[in-house]
């Protein structure tokens, strides 16, 4: 039975601890398409690490705040309120409006309940 040992001088990439590891590789049964089969066992430790301070809680405390707040979803629906009342206003004052023209309020107004029911639709429960 062959054995491996790996190398446990080196840092792992995540800077946690090495811990000490063995493979057991038993004798290659070749198969028809003449590759290996191999069995590994793999014991894992998965207890916590405690690091200290997060660098970026602040980050994180941002982020939330942002989410919490909606402030995207707000900035959003304004420039759409903002155009609309400026598309409408346009077409108010033109003498002889044609069907393109009409067409485009059309779509401008319709959109408005798109954004509405995204707006509304999204709310902090419904993430959970």
């Amino acid at each position: 039975m062959n054995k491996f040992k790996p190398n446990l001088d080196q840092k792992p990439y995540d800077s946690g601890e090495m811990y000490d590891a063995e493979v057991a590789v038993p004798a290659p049964e070749v198969s028809s398409r003449g590759s290996k089969r191999v069995k590994l066992d793999l014991e894992v430790d998965a207890t916590a690490i405690d690091t200290g301070v997060n660098p970026y809680m602040k980050i994180i405390h941002l982020a939330r705040a942002v989410d919490s707040w909606r402030i995207f979803p707000r900035i959003f629906l304004t420039t759409y309120i903002v155009l609309l009342y400026k598309s409408v206003i346009w077409f108010m004052e033109l003498p002889n409006p044609n069907l393109e023209q009409s067409g485009l309020i059309s779509v401008v107004v319709g959109a408005g309940a798109a954004w509405f029911g995204l707006y509304a639709g999204t709310s902090k429960n419904s993430k959970q």
